[in-house]
């Protein structure tokens, strides 16, 4: 215990006396929380739309107000014939296009459905066909408004967990993984592999100093300084957004602790396998992306192929990302993460057993 109390202070010295690290510990968090919540949003907004109308008629005119009235789009204006709002879209001044066919009133006096074209950019796929749908409702509801007005009054919508719909809440738990990620995986990765390539990790292995001693006296503070940096995230997530856990933050540590248990052997080992820094960030880089595509982070797992749906019962970012929006969100108790734990109890000591047995000490 002498001996890890001793190394774990070196590491730590060590960290303090690098010009980069003790600034990107500081910074890293605090881009994490301020900036990340505000840009990570799949919600479609400011959707630039365009309208030609050749009716010119007062329903017309109404439902090129009902478009501009919307907060999820920008009117760009009125245009006079198809081909130039087409023109527009593809030099990409405007996303869409609403073409309003002649007799559109009178049609709609007369019982029938006039035919309203909508043109959608869909180079980005989920902009085109999200805000086509926008579009769409808009349209139908001008159409359908005492229908649609009788249909309101009946239904009533309860909105559970999130009842504001703030994307924040649901991404911010996200974001601690993000974190712990960085933290626990890429930095002691690379600090070995660079001490590797310094040589100055040979002095320590031609000593008496035990395999686990050493390797724990480098994860340790790294653990240390991720449980410190997710507490701070819970501070700004407080004092910034209003946004607190529902849940035990006793349970979130332990799904921290057990990620960062994950990691920090994902980072050893792959830092057993490389003889450079750029080795070992370029394989634990195609990791982590992976684990974090395939996780559910940012999108649902039910929205993946079949096979992808598959890959995350291996993936322990998904079981992380699962159970903390399970206890931060919802406020779940332990009985509804304890698979989860389970799994990432498993994945860790998986890979810090086979982490350990493949680092090699010459004695």
């Amino acid at each position: 215990m002498k001996t890890l109390k001793y190394l774990i202070q070196k590491e730590f010295l060590q960290l303090r006396r690098n010009a980069f690290l003790p600034k990107l510990i500081v910074i890293f968090p605090i881009m994490v929380m301020c900036v990340m919540p505000w840009v990570m949003n799949m919600e479609v907004k400011n959707i630039v739309v365009e309208v030609v109308d050749n009716d010119r008629s007062t329903t017309s005119t109404r439902l090129v107000r009902d478009i501009e009235a919307s907060h999820y789009f920008i009117f760009n204006g009125l245009r006079g014939t198809y081909e130039q709002a087409l023109a527009d879209v593809e030099r990409d001044l405007a996303d869409m296009a609403l073409v309003i066919p002649p007799n559109y009133e009178r049609d709609r006096a007369q019982g029938r459905s006039p035919q309203v074209l909508i043109a959608a950019n869909a180079v980005n796929g989920t902009k085109g066909s999200i805000g086509s749908s926008y579009l769409t409702q808009i349209v139908t509801a001008s159409m359908q408004a005492t229908t649609v007005q009788q249909l309101q009054s009946r239904i009533a919508t309860l909105n559970l967990y999130n009842k504001h719909q703030n994307y924040k809440v649901f991404m911010i738990p996200a974001l601690i993984g993000i974190l712990i990620m960085m933290m626990c995986g890429f930095l002691p990765a690379l600090n070995i592999v660079g001490e590797k390539e310094a040589g100055t990790i040979e002095q320590i292995n031609v000593t008496p100093v035990p395999k686990w001693t050493f390797i724990l006296a480098k994860l340790i503070p790294y653990w240390i300084i991720a449980l410190l940096l997710i507490m701070v995230c819970f501070a700004i997530s407080w004092g910034l957004y209003g946004i607190t856990c529902k849940g035990s933050l006793l349970l979130v540590c332990l799904l921290a602790v057990l990620l960062a248990l994950f990691f920090s052997s994902l980072g050893l080992l792959i830092s057993n396998y490389s003889d450079t820094m750029q080795q070992a960030m370029l394989v634990m880089w195609f990791f982590v992306v992976c684990l974090m595509l395939l996780s559910g982070l940012f999108t649902p797992v039910r929205s993946m192929p079949h096979w992808a749906q598959l890959s995350t019962y291996i993936n322990p970012m998904h079981f992380f990302i699962d159970a903390i929006r399970t206890v931060f969100i919802r406020g779940g108790d332990w009985a509804s993460i304890a698979h989860q734990v389970l799994a990432l109890t498993g994945f860790a000591a998986v890979f810090g057993l086979w982490a350990v047995v493949s680092y090699r000490k010459n004695s």
